[in-house]
């Protein structure tokens, strides 16, 4: 069953950096924002985690952790991080049971090839693990701000 707005998102756990696991339930009491990319180190990638990376004090000021899910292993996840100095850990998401929660797997057209890939998205979920917010098929430029901009109207709510 995937996620709809205005519903409770299911828990789930997967495996992240800096050897964490996250889960949804471990995180009630705030507000998160989860953020669906297709490739580490590819340019809108970058591009996309440097946004959140430049703005997570103020994620941070409005109660919202942030977390970056793709299909690349923890090792590659790991560089990315270190790479771009994320503050914010990146969900390793192989089997892709978190992308079909979230239904971000999509046929997508890359020179003329159709192949299943993920569908950039964002996703704001409530303290109390509703889900409020999503923006799908996302443009980089400007997706930050407005992302941030509801979690901090959220968290005045």
């Amino acid at each position: 069953m995937a996620v709809a707005i205005d519903q409770p998102v299911a828990d789930f756990e997967a495996p992240a950096t800096s050897g964490q696991t996250v889960s949804l339930a471990g995180l009630k009491g705030k507000q998160v924002v989860i953020y669906f990319y297709p490739k580490d180190s590819t340019p809108g990638c970058t591009t996309e985690g440097q946004g959140f990376r430049d703005q997570y004090a103020a994620f941070k000021a409005a109660n919202t952790e942030v977390f970056g899910v793709s299909r690349d292993s923890l090792k590659s996840h790991e560089n990315f991080k270190c790479k771009q100095e994320f503050p914010f850990e990146l969900i390793s998401d192989k089997d892709e049971a978190i992308c079909q929660l979230f239904d971000v797997i999509k046929l997508k057209k890359l020179y003329g090839k159709e192949y299943m890939g993920v569908d950039r998205s964002t996703f704001l979920i409530d303290a109390k693990g509703v889900l409020r917010q999503e923006w799908r098929g996302v443009k980089v430029p400007g997706h930050v701000d407005a992302v941030l901009a509801a979690a901090q109207a959220l968290n005045k709510a």
